[in-house]
């Protein structure tokens, strides 16, 4: 059996560019989250708001982030995309939050398929609007389960690129010593 974390590229494209292993389709409040040992999806919780995924949300395959999970994608798109699907999705910014007191990483990008999303390069070109849901939802989202994060704004697609490369070569340091 492939394992979606280990044995799938993380893409030809990187940093800008790169496969995206969705988990959670956009309107679920279900968050999905992969088992690291099976490669299965594991029902993690229902959230305890009544809010629901804006976006598509995911992860880049072979990426360790700094806060020991795979690195998350949020993938714009007009659908919903079922989990365990892979998109080739673009980088248009990037957005920090803090959870537990860990470095979170949220990128944010575009299903190239998309012709709706896929002329967007910065998250600056989105409505306003848009922006904020996809922030405020962070903010929210463990609210009702007695815990409280930081989300900074959204940054440039360009400060994306070093956060990418950087848990590419974590996870391939990681892996080089044994890690599964």
């Amino acid at each position: 059996m492939i394992h979606p974390w280990h044995d799938v590229t993380p893409g030809e494209h990187l940093p800008q560019e790169f496969n995206a292993l969705i988990e959670i389709p956009m309107g679920s409040s279900v968050k999905y989250e992969l088992d690291k040992r099976t490669g299965l999806l594991r029902v993690d919780r229902v959230l305890y708001s009544a809010v629901f995924y804006p976006a598509n949300y995911g992860f880049i395959p072979q990426t360790y982030a700094e806060d020991d999970d795979p690195l998350d994608v949020l993938v714009l798109c007009q659908e919903a995309v079922a989990p365990m699907t892979l998109v080739t999705a673009r980088s248009i910014g990037l957005m920090t939050m803090i959870d537990s007191g860990k470095r979170d990483h949220k990128i944010l990008a575009v299903a190239v398929g998309d012709p709706e999303f896929n002329t967007f390069r910065e998250a600056a070109e989105l409505p306003p609007h848009r922006l904020m849901m996809l922030r405020r939802f962070f903010q929210d989202y463990k609210q009702l389960e007695g815990k409280s994060v930081e989300v900074d704004d959204f940054q440039p697609a360009e400060e994306t690129y070093p956060i990418v490369e950087e848990a590419l070569q974590r996870y391939s340091k990681l892996r080089r010593r044994g890690f599964h």
